[in-house]
């Protein structure tokens, strides 16, 4: 078997790809490749992905039909064998007694990186605790592209997957959501987008910002944005926005800003008097249990006033 992996050092340049099965004692291990596949576009085939497909001895595949016509289109005729949500427990002992004679295994979903609101968690998790090598081949995750093109803020945000399917049980998470300061993220199928819009603006108020991307880089891919309000009239206006594969971003909840109470303010206006800022802010925080880096600002907004 082709090694896929190699090492590098850290401050070396990468170089074309390969793993090697892992020791183990006088045996030798295959190896499980967590291997992200195109979520649309097949351009974003990757030499790695290619490379690692060809090279197991088998693959885990969600619907194998789907994964023979990726791997017909990039020229690869690896066996499949089916894991999906209602065998993957079933399948761990073959996939063991696989890796145990040295043979490698690449676990791919139907679209995007698996594990991601796709199968694949139980087996990754067993294998890690009986100590066998997972290794991930990263590619496309819809999730992730829709975040860079949304224009919401990215440096903090809360991956849901996919909500509850019944009104009640959406409206209740929403609910509990609604004051979530991070960026928020779901899955969406194309019969529940309206309900799933209407259900934001109950939960979060109708001027809410949401962006919803759809069909991501397949041919009619659309990324929309604005209030739920004027999102729920585009999609009445346009039946063809609400065919498809949809990632929804909820913009996060405003911070509450915190207000410091007269007396700490007082105390720390005159503790400044005969203390440098940070030590008068140090001192009152400790008082008044407010937090020193606000009570600090506040004596640099009065200074500079």
């Amino acid at each position: 078997m082709t090694n896929l992996h190699s090492e590098h050092e850290s401050g070396q340049s990468p170089s074309h790809t390969s793993d090697p099965v892992v020791a183990n004692g006088d045996k030798t291990q295959g190896v499980l490749y967590v291997v992200a596949t195109p979520i649309g576009n097949l351009d974003d085939v990757s030499d790695r992905m290619r490379h690692t497909l060809a090279n197991v001895e088998r693959i885990a595949a969600e619907d194998t039909r789907r994964t023979r016509s990726l791997l017909s289109h990039i020229g690869v005729n690896t066996p499949c064998f089916s894991l999906h949500e209602h065998n993957e427990r079933q399948k761990l002992d073959y996939i063991v007694q696989c890796l145990d004679k040295g043979e490698s295994i690449a676990l791919v979903s139907d679209a995007g990186t698996p594990l991601i609101s796709d199968p694949g968690y139980p087996v990754v998790h067993e294998l890690r605790k009986l100590g066998f090598r997972v290794v991930p081949v990263p590619g496309a995750c819809a999730f992730v592209a829709a975040l860079s093109v949304s224009g919401l803020p990215s440096d903090r945000f809360y991956f849901e997957g996919f909500l509850p399917s019944k009104q009640g049980a959406r409206l209740k998470r929403l609910k509990e959501l609604s004051t979530e300061s991070a960026t928020q993220i779901f899955y969406e199928s194309s019969h529940r987008i309206r309900a799933c819009l209407e259900d934001i603006a109950v939960a979060m108020g109708a001027e809410r910002e949401v962006v919803i991307a759809r069909e991501l880089t397949k041919t009619f891919e659309t990324v929309l944005g604005g209030s739920v309000n004027s999102l729920i009239e585009i999609l009445d206006s346009d039946s063809n926005q609400s065919r498809g594969e949809f990632v929804v971003l909820i913009k996060g909840a405003e911070r509450q800003k915190e207000v410091l109470s007269e007396e700490s303010k007082n105390l720390a206006i005159k503790l400044s008097e005969h203390l440098p800022g940070k030590k008068a802010a140090k001192i009152t925080a400790e008082v008044f249990g407010d937090k020193k880096n606000q009570i600090y600002q506040y004596l640099l907004e009065q200074n500079r006033d």
